[in-house]
């Protein structure tokens, strides 16, 4: 399967070497791209941007808060206009039921499945 995989902080960094583990082909993004690196020496392939790593079946993102998670969905090149109908978004996020809803509702528009967890 193809993944996409954005945030590579302490929780990030732990997960991803699995999906790899699992035969996975994974894509990774991070704002410090040093953190991508270290997975890209274990075979997974860097992206650029975060539109890049929304070019697979599922996409996980593992964000700090509702700011960080609000920058890469939402923006010019970010996973609502990236990621492709069909696709799944899986947020593992620590967000606001708020913006759950938002990201719900703009997934539902773009024909994308959203499955989350509130915490």
């Amino acid at each position: 399967m193809e993944v996409g995989f954005i945030g590579l902080g302490n929780m990030g960094a732990a997960m991803a070497p699995n999906l790899l583990n699992a035969g996975h082909r994974l894509t990774v993004y991070n704002r410090t791209r040093a953190k991508a690196e270290v997975l890209a020496a274990q075979g997974a392939q860097v992206a650029d941007r975060v539109a890049d790593a929304c070019r697979g079946d599922i996409l996980i993102t593992v964000l700090a808060d509702d700011a960080a998670v609000e920058a890469v969905l939402f923006g010019e090149s970010g996973v609502g206009r990236s990621l492709p109908a069909g696709g799944m978004h899986i947020s593992m996020s620590t967000i606001s039921v708020t913006l759950s809803g938002r990201l719900e509702r703009m997934h539902q528009e773009a024909g994308q499945i959203h499955a989350y967890r509130i915490g």
